[in-house]
Parts: structure tokens; C-alpha cells; sequence
């Protein structure tokens, strides 16, 4: 067997592992069930990629996230690694060709969902397999009070009947004792080796600030930092409203967030990774798989919805140990924000029950029918229809796909066709008047080898991809070629597409499910106070808190958070006299922001706070209707 660190210079070109990393890939390699809780950026993948590449076999990888699957997939690949994903889209008889070839084609990774796993060709085919390792990452989808739990999860277990003599290997980045205990308890582990890193990560200051102007905040921060920063923002509109913010005050930012093109997203992503922009203003859909080791802040500009995404997000900073900083910024709005997002769309079992009904009707499914039919899927359309709300339809949707009641694709696409309908001299004399197509035609004729032959469904993201342009621009151009009757086209626009797994039982269905979702409004509520909690505490060091709540105990202060610094810098009685005098002197030739004051004077944030609270509870000053600061007695 080829030893671990030959396997890691050979295709990682790294000359050590990091810390807990080469005892994780013993154990795996001697067989132990072995338990992983390794923070972000800590290398879990290489916990279960080494120890595969060291022995004969596949390894089956089980992950609920689809980019994260093909993002290693790719990864492996690129190395000359045989690896592939079973994601949605496969045809039954594409499925039992790539089964085969897991079995006889020298594939070292299989990576699939845990609802793929629930296909009894798949269970019958992983039987056939020579698996050397069972790997679950994102371990703590399995346990109910973990948080994005997912009932199929449940059915991991179902590997270890199939494979019996195989040893699992559970990762995960974040999870409180009591999520770990429910991960060892369901993957069904004895005597199983436990590896936590910990949490504590000691270049990292927690910052939290109380912000009536988080923009200026933003901006005196990033010039302060020069370095590589991300900022993480609750919706796709922001995320362009703050970089062109930035760009404006001579700050280079790009912008990231799930609906952009794919090719919009590799050059927005590869500006920031090769340092060509300073910021990255992403909503949460950013950051999955990136190793970034030089980001020096990640600023949160509104709340993030509990604790282990905040920690998970906060961990993309100073991955190469230099002093770095995670920074939140509120104000009195944010509670209500984060409410109205995260709990005020939470939708109850009453209202699964109307949506999923509804669903039925929609598609005109009859009681006790409508397994495994599929239909396209207008939301907009559904929702008018019904006078339902598009987020709590949406939320409700989401909980019937996470349980296995349906499947939603989420991609909202549109679905094309096209045939080409004149020959080929036609089309290329057509082309010398109008050079705007060429490379658009050029990537439907390579990609579609039947197109002149008869109707053929296209992919407008691929052809964009190919043509290095914009769906828009591709939409555009086959309108004009259909309207120029070079080529037919149907443009049919869809939302989504709906998968009924199981068949219609309208309440009796959604029963068998409403504890879970009872369960998960409970959790989510917890979480989203525990978030509040940690960012109202100016008290208990902010590195301290969050290890709390990962079930880090004796911790000590940090001494560079938010809290740490503001209890360093307690004022003087003699600082408190001399910033006195200055802001009269200040006042007296007109009303000041503090902003401005803090520009004028040599002191903290911190001390100006302190002395402006002493003059205003002794009436010296007054705060005007425009906010700003003015001497009592003029």
C-alpha cells in the first residue's frame, strides 16, 4: 500500500499534513468508523481522498450538495483522478451505464445524494462494487438538531447493510456536542475514533460594532485593510448596490450571488482569487470549496440566520495565519430583519397541507396516483393562482423536496429547442452578414451533431458557456436566426420542474412529516435568538461565546475581539477632562457629527463614546433632530 504522504506530494504537491490530518487518515486506513469535526479550511476532503487512493477500490462519498459534488468531482479529475457524481438529470439507462462503469472501469470515487441512494439499482449495483470506504460529509445533515437536516440522511445506514465490512468515515465543519452524539448514533458506529479540532481560532479577532451608517463603516475598514476582503450580504440586489458603493469610493469590488451565468461567476470569482479586486460582495451562495489563504476581513453586513453558518462563513478569513478579522455589523433594525427572514417565513404543517393540496390540483393528480410523474412547473403562475405567498410557497416546497415528497429542481430555466432549416452553404453565406453569430452558431454545430436532422433540445447555459457570452445574448441571437427562418425555435419558458415521489395522500402524507417540521421551525427559532444573543453580549469575549456554543469549555479571553479591546480601552479620568474641553471647543463653533469630531480629535471611537455619554447624561449637550451633536445652552 502506498504510504499517505506520497499520495499528498503526488497529487496535492503538499510536503506535510496539517495538524490531526495524518492521524484521521491512519485511522481510516486501518478501518476504525472514524468521527471528523474539522472547522472550514481545516481539509476534510483529504480525510477520505487519501485513504481511498491508498487502498484497492471505490470510495462512496455521500454529500447533499451538488456543487459541492461536482466541484470535487472536477478537482479529482484535473489530478487524472477517475471520479464521478450521479446528480439529477441522469437517464435510467445513462444511471445503469455509469453504475457499470464504477464497477468495471477503475473509478476511485462515486459521489451521490442520499435521496440517489434510496434507487434500488443503485443499492444493487454499490453491492456488486469493490468499495474500500464509506465517507458522509456534511455529517450533520443527519442529525435533527443539526442544522439543513435532511430526513434522507437517515437512510445512510442503509450502506452498511450493503456493505458490511466497510468502515465509514462521518466530516463535518460545525456541530454542538449534541449534533455529534446524534451523528455517531445513526451512522450506527462502535467504538468509533473521534477527532475535533478545535474551534478556537487564535489570529481571528470577532468584531461586532453598532452601526447607524454601516456603509462608512465598510468603507474605513477597507481603507484601513487593503487586503483581500468578502463581504456577505441577505439578498442578490445588495450585492451589487454595495460593490458599485465601494467601486464609487476608489475601492475595486466585484460581486457574487446564485443567479448569475456561470461564466458571469468564474470571471467575477477569478478577479477576486488572483487579487485583481479587493472585495468580493457575495450573498451566502459564495465560498463553498474556496481556500483563499490571504483574506485579512469578512464583514457581515446584516445577520447571519444562526451561529454555525456565521462561524462557517467567519472561517474564510486569515487561513494563512496572519492577524485577520470577522466583523458584524448592526443596528436597531437588524432583529427585525432577521426575524422577518428567517422565522416569519417559516411555514406551519396547515400551510404544507394547502400547498401540497394545491400542488395535486394543479396537475390534476387523482388520490393515491402521481408517483415518479414529472411536470414543468410555472411558481409565479402557481402562487397567482392560488393567492398563496411566494415565500412561505416557496419555504413549503422546499420542506416537501427535503423530506422526499417531490423533488424540485430549483434551476429556473427556459426549455429550447431548435433545428436548423436550410443547408449548410445557406447558413455559412448567412454568417459572412451577420459575424455577431459565428461563434454562437459554431458551439450549437459542435455540441449538437443531429441539429440539421430533426429538433433538438439545447442548453442555453452550456452554448453561453461555449461562446463566452451571456444566455440574454444567446436567446437574442436564435430569435433573430428564427425570425430570419434560418432555424426553427421553441422557447418555452419554465420556472421549474416538479418530481411527485410518492403518491397522492394529500393530509395523510404531509402527517407523516409534520413532527420534522414542527421540529425544524423550533430549531431555527433557537438558532436565530442564539445569533441575536451572541451579537447583543458585550460582556463575555466573542471568541469565548462561540466556543460555548460548540462545547468548548475553560476557554480563556482573546484579547483582539470587539469585546477585548473596547474592556482594554477604558478611559482615563485626565483623557476624559482633555476630549471634554475639545468637544466644547468643538461645539461652540457649531453642531458636529461624530463622525466629523472623530476626524478633529486624537482619540478611540471607544473614548469618544465614553465622553459623549458623560455630556449628554449631564446635559452639556444635546443630540439634534439630524443627529449630530450640539452644547445644551446655545
Amino acid at each position: 500500500m502506498e504510504q499517505p504522504i506520497n499520495i499528498l506530494e503526488r497529487y496535492w504537491n503538499f510536503t506535510e499534513f496539517r495538524p490531526e490530518q495524518e492521524a484521521i487518515i491512519n485511522a481510516v486506513i486501518e478501518g476504525e468508523d472514524t468521527f471528523v469535526l474539522l472547522p472550514t479550511g481545516g481539509g476534510k476532503s483529504l480525510c477520505f481522498q487519501i485513504p481511498a487512493l491508498a487502498k484497492e477500490g471505490i470510495c462512496v462519498v455521500i454529500s447533499p450538495l451538488i456543487a459541492l459534488m461536482k466541484d470535487q468531482v472536477q478537482q479529482l479529475n484535473d489530478k487524472g483522478i477517475k471520479a464521478m457524481a450521479l446528480t439529477s438529470g441522469i437517464t435510467y439507462s445513462q444511471l445503469d451505464t455509469l453504475l457499470d462503469n464504477c464497477i468495471y472501469g477503475n473509478y476511485k470515487f462515486l459521489y451521490l445524494s442520499p435521496e440517489r441512494l434510496q434507487q434500488e439499482l443503485v443499492q444493487e449495483r454499490i453491492k456488486q462494487m469493490n468499495v474500500n470506504l464509506i465517507a458522509v460529509d456534511e455529517a450533520h445533515c443527519i442529525s435533527q438538531w443539526g442544522s439543513d437536516f435532511r430526513p434522507a440522511y437517515k437512510n445512510i445506514v442503509l450502506l452498511r447493510q450493503l456493505q458490511p465490512t466497510v468502515n465509514v468515515v462521518a466530516l463535518t465543519a460545525s456541530a454542538t456536542p449534541e449534533v455529534v452524539d446524534d451523528i455517531i448514533k445513526e451512522l450506527d458506529f462502535i467504538q468509533p475514533k473521534v477527532f475535533k479540532q478545535s474551534f478556537s481560532r487564535p489570529n481571528l479577532g470577532y468584531m461586532v460594532y453598532h452601526e447607524n451608517d454601516k456603509y462608512y463603516r465598510i468603507e474605513t475598514i477597507l481603507k484601513k485593510y487593503k487586503e483581500s476582503s468578502i463581504i456577505y450580504v441577505r439578498n442578490r440586489k445588495l450585492t451589487l448596490e454595495v460593490s458599485t458603493f465601494l467601486n464609487s469610493k476608489k475601492i475595486s469590488a466585484t460581486h457574487y450571488h446564485g443567479g448569475l451565468t456561470n461564466v458571469e461567476k468564474d470571471t467575477n470569482m477569478n478577479l477576486w482569487l488572483q487579487n485583481q479586486k479587493q472585495v468580493m460582495v457575495a450573498t451566502n451562495a459564495f465560498g463553498m470549496g474556496i481556500d483563499k489563504p490571504d483574506v485579512k476581513t469578512v464583514i457581515h453586513l446584516n445577520l447571519p440566520e444562526s451561529i454555525e453558518s456565521y462561524f462557517q462563513e467567519a472561517g474564510r478569513v486569515g487561513r494563512n495565519g496572519a492577524k485577520a478579522f470577522a466583523v458584524i455589523l448592526k443596528n436597531n433594525s437588524d432583529e427585525v430583519l432577521v426575524k422577518n427572514q428567517f422565522l416569519n417565513v417559516l411555514p406551519t404543517v396547515d400551510f404544507v397541507k394547502q400547498v401540497y393540496r394545491k400542488l395535486c390540483s394543479y396537475f390534476q393528480i387523482s388520490y393515491g396516483e402521481g408517483a415518479y410523474e414529472t411536470f414543468d412547473f410555472d411558481f409565479n403562475t402557481f402562487c397567482k393562482t392560488y393567492n398563496f405567498s411566494p415565500v412561505l410557497s416557496y419555504n413549503s416546497l422546499l420542506l416537501l423536496d427535503r423530506n422526499s415528497v417531490i423533488t424540485l429542481s430549483k434551476q429556473f430555466k427556459n426549455k429550447v429547442s431548435a433545428q436548423f432549416i436550410v443547408s449548410s452553404a445557406t447558413l455559412f453565406s448567412y454568417l459572412e452578414n451577420h459575424t455577431n453569430f459565428n461563434l454562437i452558431v459554431k458551439s450549437m454545430l459542435r455540441m449538437y451533431g443531429g441539429i440539421f436532422d430533426h429538433d433538438t433540445k439545447i442548453d442555453l447555459t452550456k452554448i453561453s458557456e461555449k461562446a463566452s457570452t451571456s444566455e440574454n445574448t444567446v436567446t437574442q441571437a436564435l430569435q433573430k436566426l428564427a425570425s430570419d427562418e434560418v432555424i426553427t425555435l421553441n422557447l418555452a419558458k419554465t420556472d421549474a420542474q416538479v418530481t411527485f415521489i410518492e403518491p397522492r395522500e394529500d393530509d395523510k402524507t404531509i402527517n407523516r412529516i409534520a413532527s420534522i417540521i414542527e421540529q425544524q421551525n423550533e430549531l431555527k427559532q433557537f438558532q436565530v435568538k442564539a445569533m441575536l444573543d451572541y451579537v447583543e453580549n458585550e460582556s463575555v469575549c466573542k471568541s469565548m461565546q462561540l466556543l460555548a456554543y460548540f462545547g468548548e469549555k475553560d476557554t480563556k479571553p482573546c484579547g483582539i475581539c470587539s469585546v477585548c479591546t473596547s474592556t482594554k480601552k477604558s478611559v482615563k479620568p485626565q483623557d476624559i477632562n482633555t476630549i471634554k474641553n475639545r468637544i466644547i471647543e468643538l461645539l461652540e463653533n457649531g453642531d458636529q457629527s461624530s463622525r466629523k469630531m472623530i476626524s478633529a480629535l486624537n482619540c478611540s471611537e471607544t473614548e469618544l463614546k465614553t465622553v459623549l455619554k458623560l455630556l449628554l447624561e449631564h446635559q452639556i449637550i444635546s443630540i439634534t433632530p439630524k443627529n449630530t451633536y450640539k452644547l445644551s445652552h446655545l
